[in-house]
């Protein structure tokens, strides 16, 4: 359990790197806003996730099965997170960013992950230029 990472993973990596060859420029995990959000868009008005689908209980994802062994622990500790979750994304849609969960299966197939990656620059571009900018905390 150690060695499970809480930023700077894989997925996560992968995400930033392509967001920013897209000209996008963000902030990191930055601890001001509800869930310390992995990638922080001011100039889009958006935050972005990146989530493990057994950490954070991606539903109907074959990454996201419990364990064999201490079923119940594993599952009040991912029931927990989810439960962090929701709250976090409403905290933050409350006060005023579009929020975007990119889950890790998603970027695990080619194919998959590039249009995952297109569609991600859509939501970033598209959905909070309509808002106005939320307050700075």
């Amino acid at each position: 359990m150690g060695r499970i990472k809480g930023k700077d993973t894989g997925p996560e990596l992968f995400v930033r790197k392509e967001l920013f060859a897209k000209g996008f420029r963000f902030r990191v995990n930055d601890k001001r806003y509800p869930g310390t959000p992995d990638i922080v868009l001011p100039k889009y008005n958006t935050v972005v996730f990146v989530h493990g689908c057994f950490w954070h209980g991606h539903p109907n994802c074959k990454r996201a099965k419990l364990p064999d062994t201490n079923t119940e622990f594993w599952a009040a500790k991912i029931a927990k997170n989810i439960a962090r979750d929701h709250k976090n994304i409403e905290d933050l849609r409350a006060l005023g960013w579009q929020v975007v969960v990119v889950w890790d299966c998603e970027l695990r197939n080619a194919a998959v992950r590039r249009n995952r990656i297109e569609a991600l620059a859509e939501e970033i571009k598209g959905g909070p230029s309509a808002r106005p900018r939320p307050a700075q905390p």
